[in-house]
């Protein structure tokens, strides 16, 4: 059943946003939502029901419906079976939601959930526009791309050979309030006065590996650093050395922490990427190994740092002593990636999007 949270206003276009399964998938829709609502669209998230996605989108005037979520998997795996049957379901449900809601157009960010809502709208004559954040493409919006009129890239090199549509490079959405971050309101925050600040992050849900490795290198790097780390919900250590600050996630504020960051050692996933690029941030990336995922943030790690705006340190080699040299090296050459990081071109992506969907009406 859905949940409302909004009351539809009878002079606007209603559209239909989906995504998620993770924060990656709902956190660039957030700024796309808000200036939709400013130019007086009516806007319906549809996400999965385990309420995750309707958390990020507390206290905005948005309408959130969730459907049933089957996990698409790229090895062999009894739950594809059961799987199947969620997303056989899911297009029922997105087939009567669509036609209720009577949206003018989608708008994909991705994700398993995805997948059922966007062939439903295909089957409904719904235009959609989707976007990629990574560089090479997900499986959900690879398996979407034939029922997508526009797809927005956010690397110019992203490929897309099989696709009849339109392709526009939007660049990954940033929010706005990043941009606006005060460094000095983050270090009076921590009084944290002076100090050079290392901030660590693994994304929404943390990394376990690389909050150990800082962890065991605290000795070292808060001889050089103060250490802010982003561990993830439920990963607090509990661990008290001065100089160092643990946090499970910052929602508020945390414009404010990165533009105070000195220098950020992050997992590559596209939206902090693209985070770190636009505030022209001194960052050593960590990519979540081929392992645990489809490659696509080491895909994004190598190509930041062929452009020299990252350093990169793969997971496999990373333990105390190579993240404090990595560390080190990129210091030595701070200069070069900073006069990188400077070139880099940030484009109007919130505007782009919102013209391409309002281009589909």
């Amino acid at each position: 059943m859905a949940v409302e949270h909004a009351r539809e206003r009878s002079n606007s276009s209603v559209i239909a946003v989906v995504g998620g399964g993770s924060a990656g998938h709902v956190v660039p829709a957030l700024p796309v939502i808000d200036q939709l609502l400013l130019r007086q669209w009516t806007v319906h998230f549809i996400g999965t029901r385990s309420g995750f996605e309707e958390k990020l989108l507390r206290g905005r005037d948005v309408a959130f419906h969730g459907i049933a979520a089957g996990k698409l998997r790229r090895y062999l795996d009894w739950r594809n079976l059961t799987d199947l049957v969620r997303i056989v379901w899911a297009v029922i449900e997105s087939l009567l939601l669509l036609r209720r809601i009577k949206p003018k157009v989608v708008f994909s960010k991705g994700g398993f959930v995805s997948l059922p809502l966007v062939f439903a709208a295909w089957l409904l004559r719904v235009p959609v526009v989707a976007h990629e954040s990574d560089l090479t493409p997900g499986l959900a919006n690879r398996l979407a791309s034939p029922f997508v009129q526009t797809f927005c890239i956010s690397f110019h090199e992203t490929a897309l050979p099989k696709f009849a549509g339109r392709i526009v490079h939007t660049g990954t959405p940033i929010r706005p309030e990043l941009l606006a971050g005060d460094g000095d309101k983050g270090r009076i925050a921590l009084a944290l006065g002076d100090k050079k600040i290392l901030l660590v992050t693994g994304g929404s849900l943390g990394a376990d590996r690389l909050n150990q490795v800082v962890r065991e290198a605290l000795p070292v790097l808060l001889q050089e650093y103060v250490v802010i780390h982003i561990c993830g919900e439920g990963k607090v250590s509990g661990e008290t050395q001065s100089g160092y600050f643990e946090f499970e996630y910052v929602s508020q504020g945390w414009g404010d922490l990165l533009s105070a960051a000195d220098v950020v050692l992050s997992r590559a996933g596209a939206n902090a990427l693209f985070e770190l690029l636009t505030l022209a941030k001194l960052n050593l990336l960590v990519p979540l190994s081929a392992k645990a995922s489809r490659g696509d943030q080491i895909a994004n790690a190598d190509y930041a740092q062929s452009q020299g705006y990252s350093q990169v340190l793969a997971e496999s080699a990373l333990n105390p002593q190579s993240l404090c040299e990595a560390l080190s090296g990129l210091q030595d050459n701070r200069a070069h990636q900073l006069a990188r990081l400077a070139e880099f071109r940030r484009l109007p992506t919130i505007d782009l999007l919102v013209d391409e969907i309002e281009a589909l009406t």
